[in-house]
């Protein structure tokens, strides 16, 4: 007797339970159309952090995640957010052995859904969509003595992502001090850092999640866009390569006679920023070298370009890194609109 009674029971509330779900509105957008602002903080507090500001607003909502999850923390520098399938991936880098981790959240309200955290996820540094409901998050994998060259394991992998049941699927052995990554039709172009000693580009199919080849750049290839035209443009120390992904072939070189801090692709994908000492300049994609002239009398330590307006975004920080940086916007043409303090050191931009 009691037994049907708890059964009945069970199954008027389960049936409530599933009716309350099919009619219950979905949480409100929070962060519907903007920028997001990935703040690596202060490596050695672990301080990162990740800031929004809404199309059309200067002004800047800080540490959302925390917002939105009072209970959790960043615990972490914030080296790079990627958004697939309405999932942003937080990569969090700790100064601590095994207490790196990415954050899945919901894009529209930065509610976490998921956590991704040792031994799957070691050292991540960028992070792309490859496919839908998968993204690759690029890891250096557990680090060694940098005084003894023993720093970056050999090679790091890629971690497969995903996104619906928040885990790692799969890491895929890439290059040493793997970092950057752009999709190229069903491709992934794996590049590294430039003081990983590594010289080679990764190429992974994303419907295998395989490396089908490495490339051998001459020198520490940071995978940078895809241009107008679908060819893939890569910086190699002073160098900006157009390479075609079809072919595989080096096409041209366009010397920039510097070392960037950063460089971005245009709304057109016809041509770069990139900053070198104290200036930003600009060069088309059919040039075979970079104008003289500076398109700003300044430089900056990270530049993003807003795809749907074609707004300039750059960052300058302390040089302590303990107190909050600046981002500095400009139109198009180059005319300047604001400056907003954003968290400690924006670092990279992403835009929705």
């Amino acid at each position: 007797m009691n037994k049907h009674i708890t059964t009945g029971l069970v199954t008027s509330i389960l049936t409530l339970s599933l009716w309350n779900c099919k009619t219950a509105d979905p949480e409100p957008s929070v962060y519907e159309s903007g920028v997001y602002i990935a703040n690596q903080g202060n490596f050695q507090q672990n301080n990162g952090s990740v800031s929004y500001v809404a199309t059309g607003s200067n002004t800047v909502q800080t540490n959302i995640f925390k917002t939105a999850n009072p209970s959790l923390d960043m615990a972490g520098g914030v080296q790079d957010l990627a958004d697939v399938n309405g999932k942003m991936l937080i990569l969090v880098d700790n100064d601590k052995v095994g207490q790196d981790k990415v954050e899945i959240v919901e894009d529209g309200t930065f509610k976490s859904r998921a956590t991704l955290k040792t031994p799957d996820i070691e050292n991540p540094r960028r992070a792309i969509y490859a496919a839908p409901n998968k993204a690759y998050v690029s890891c250096w994998d557990v680090s060694g003595d940098y005084s003894a060259g023993t720093f970056f394991k050999d090679p790091g992998y890629v971690a497969v992502v995903d996104v619906n049941s928040g885990t790692v699927t799969k890491k895929i052995a890439a290059v040493k001090a793997a970092e950057g990554m752009v999709l190229v039709g069903s491709e992934v172009f794996v590049g590294s850092v430039s003081y990983g000693g590594n010289n080679t580009m990764a190429i992974i199919n994303v419907n295998t999640d395989e490396v089908v080849q490495k490339i051998d750049m001459g020198g520490a290839p940071e995978p940078i866009a895809v241009d107008a035209n679908g060819k893939l443009w890569v910086l190699v120390g002073q160098t900006m390569i157009c390479y075609n992904p079809g072919a595989r072939t080096v096409e041209k070189r366009v010397p920039l006679n510097s070392t960037p801090t950063s460089v971005a692709i245009s709304r057109d994908k016809r041509s770069f920023y990139f900053s070198t000492g104290s200036r930003t300049y600009r060069f088309a994609i059919t040039d075979t070298s970079v104008p003289t002239t500076a398109v700003q009398n300044r430089s900056f330590s990270a530049i993003g370009i807003d795809p749907n307006t074609g707004m300039f975004y750059g960052t300058q920080n302390p040089v302590n890194y303990t107190q909050a940086g600046y981002v500095i916007r400009y139109q198009e043409s180059g005319a300047l609109i604001d400056s907003i303090r954003a968290e400690i050191y924006p670092a990279r931009f992403f835009f929705r």
